[in-house]
């Protein structure tokens, strides 16, 4: 934008972002940027944004032949992607957990790593093998009115590049068995998610909203550029236009550019998970521009003099600054809203309709009242480009939440009548289920470690979730590394959830599907270090993956405070179905090295109150660990062609334990 001379003037933005004290680099907290160039040799000098100097400039100013700036951006874009996870999600965030291959042992990654020249290439990619995001740079060597041949195009200057990685980054953190590709959803998802957190954040930076509005006569759904992700990229790439545009493209007849209209069947006929990402973030900003014209309806109608139709011309500042206005508030409540829903995810194999109901549930959760009727804007969108939940039986937005322990156990309970047993005796046995809830509840939140206060700690999570103690504390006075610590200490807690007393708890939550489970050869690798996995003595795992914690302020500025708990299973899955029948009904042990060709991996997250304990919602996968037919449809996936490979000679299993699965993705 800088070398046009009609976007001169939103050719610079200063980003503001909360003060830390940095060491040169920048290093941070979060980020730290090592800048070195693998294919020129050299090492650039660090930029210390603590200099005087600097700081009284507001750092080095934009220069795309500068490496300290671009050590600059990088650090400033990827803050302020951070902060808004940490605003939307409730909690300080964390980066995925590093494994050294073949070490069960986990270790903290306090920092993420960002290299803005490390790779002299088309590219640029979030590696979780790395912990790091890896930025490519290349000659430009096309020439028309847009690219200038032996011109170097940094992907480290994309602010949308930078933004997209970072989300790859952070939602790692919440969920990294989302990088495991066992339907066509799933990385179509990570790379959805990314351009949807990239988009929404051009709504944040006032003067170039401000400057797109008066352009489009307020109509977000002409062209423009906040509807366009990388255009820089994509046109010295040869796209012609931008990398990804929401909400249109040139015809390629005419090459007038043409808005995208709503296709109930686009998701059965792409697989490619770019283009059916591309899907995903068409759905979500149509349900905010559903959204900001009801919201700026009023506006459009007073400068008409009540028609609806403004004058030709441009529009008057003060009706543009009061759109950019409309449009910024709606696009930062979308934008939050897309985030907090991933801890309404299940913890693996996540689908668009999964999402769609997760988008539902959390914002309800939050904010009960709609009166500008978001989530009524997403059904309908969702409904629209053929995105539903499998299996639902209504899109309605109350059908849509995820259910409650409590309404889970009532369902199993009256669906499965035991033989002989009347209504009389289905109660009985309803309320003596909800009494062991009950008492659980109880038991877990009076165990003594739940209050516990080490003396080295400086504010423990169990002790900010405690009933008694409970006070949501700034982000900054936190020490991330016991953080995770305690949310590691703080899953032995849940060992009690789950024991051979009551298996409705597991029934219900999706853990087992009947009481058969011994009959399965599930995973019989060496058992983690506690507390991550419990065995009972029906012969099944269960591993607490995660616990985390969310503070959250609604609408009405009340705050909630809840736990996140996911819990998983594996299984071993064979190609070959034939030998699946084997290993299952094997009677002998398997081999600790046997891990088969793929995992089939089930689940649920729960919601908890940390006050009460009770279960507030229940995200289940689609099968169980014992549901041979969803097994059947992960292997079909792997195998019908529905993920490719990095060549012809690749096998699936090789692709779905890919260190750089994103490296190949963004290729």
């Amino acid at each position: 934008m800088a070398a046009r001379f009609e976007l001169a003037r939103i050719g610079e933005i200063t980003i503001s972002i909360p003060w830390e004290d940095l060491a040169p680099g920048p290093v941070g907290e979060y980020i730290e940027v090592v800048d070195v160039d693998p294919e020129s040799d050299v090492i650039y000098a660090p930029v210390d944004l603590d200099q005087a100097w600097l700081l009284a400039q507001d750092g080095h100013a934009p220069s795309e032949g500068n490496p300290q700036f671009h050590q600059q951006m990088v650090y400033a874009v990827a803050m302020t992607t951070v902060g808004h996870f940490q605003q939307a999600l409730g909690r300080t965030a964390l980066w995925s957990l590093y494994r050294e291959p073949g070490n069960p042992r986990k270790y903290f990654v306090r920092r993420l790593r960002i290299y803005p020249h490390a790779l002299r290439d088309r590219n640029a990619y979030y590696s979780p093998d790395k912990k790091s995001l890896l930025f490519g740079y290349f000659p430009v060597d096309r020439k028309d009115k847009d690219n200038t041949p032996g011109t170097l195009v940094h992907t480290c200057l994309s602010h949308d590049i930078i933004a997209h990685e970072t989300t790859h980054a952070l939602l790692d953190g919440v969920h990294p068995r989302f990088n495991e590709p066992v339907n066509q959803d799933v990385f179509a998802f990570h790379e959805a998610f990314a351009d949807i957190v990239a988009l929404f954040q051009h709504f944040t930076y006032p003067a170039a909203l401000r400057d797109q509005i008066a352009r489009t006569r307020g109509d977000l759904e002409a062209e423009s550029l906040l509807g366009q992700l990388a255009q820089q990229f994509g046109l010295a790439a040869g796209r012609g236009g931008s990398l990804r545009d929401a909400l249109g493209k040139p015809d390629p007849v005419t090459k007038v550019w043409t808005p995208t209209r709503p296709d109930v069947r686009a998701l059965e006929k792409t697989s490619e998970p770019h283009a059916r990402g591309a899907i995903l973030v068409a759905a979500v900003f149509r349900a905010f521009l559903t959204v900001y014209k009801a919201r700026s309806r009023d506006l459009v109608r007073i400068a008409s003099d009540g028609t609806g139709v403004l004058r030709a011309g441009d529009i008057h500042p003060d009706l543009a600054a009061r759109l950019a206005e409309e449009a910024a508030r709606c696009a930062a409540y979308v934008l939050q809203m897309c985030i907090r829903a991933i801890d309404y995810c299940p913890p693996v194999g996540i689908t668009f309709g999964d999402y769609l109901r997760a988008l539902v549930t959390a914002d309800t959760d939050l904010n009960p009242e709609d009166p500008l009727g978001y989530r009524l804007a997403f059904v309908e969108s969702f409904r629209a480009w053929g995105i539903h939940p499998r299996g639902i039986r209504s899109m309605s937005v109350e059908s849509l939440l995820w259910p409650s322990a409590k309404d889970l156990i009532t369902e199993l309970i009256f669906a499965s009548p035991r033989e002989g047993e009347n209504s009389k005796d289905r109660i009985t046995r309803l309320n003596q289920a909800l009494g062991f809830m009950s008492a659980k509840y109880e038991s877990v939140r009076s165990d003594s470690r739940w209050n516990e206060k080490k003396p080295e700690q400086s504010v423990s999570l169990a002790a900010r979730a405690a009933p008694a103690n409970f006070e949501p504390l700034p982000f900054d006075d936190t020490d991330r590394y016991q953080i995770w610590r305690d949310a590691e200490d703080m899953s032995l807690l849940f060992w009690k959830w789950f024991d051979d007393d009551n298996q409705v708890l597991a029934h219900a939550l999706g853990i087992i599907k009947n009481d058969n489970a011994s009959l399965i050869r599930l995973d019989s690798d060496k058992v983690p270090r506690k507390p991550t996995v419990y065995q009972d003595n029906a012969g099944y795992k269960v591993e607490i993956h995660s616990v985390r914690t969310a503070n959250r302020r609604g609408r009405q500025g009340w705050t909630t405070s809840e736990l996140v708990v996911e819990i998983t299973q594996r299984r071993r899955g064979y190609l070959d179905e034939t030998k699946q029948r084997q290993m299952d009904a094997s009677a002998t042990a398997i081999a600790e090295k046997e891990r088969g060709d793929f995992y089939y991996r089930s689940g649920c997250t729960l919601l908890i109150n940390p006050k009460t304990m009770e279960i507030r919602r229940v995200i289940r996968t689609a099968g169980t660990i014992d549901d041979d037919v969803e097994l059947s449809r992960v292997r079909d996936f792997l195998t019908g062609g529905g993920f490719e490979p990095a060549n012809a000679f690749a096998m699936p299993r090789n692709a779905i334990r890919a260190h750089e699965p994103f490296a190949m993705l963004h290729r």
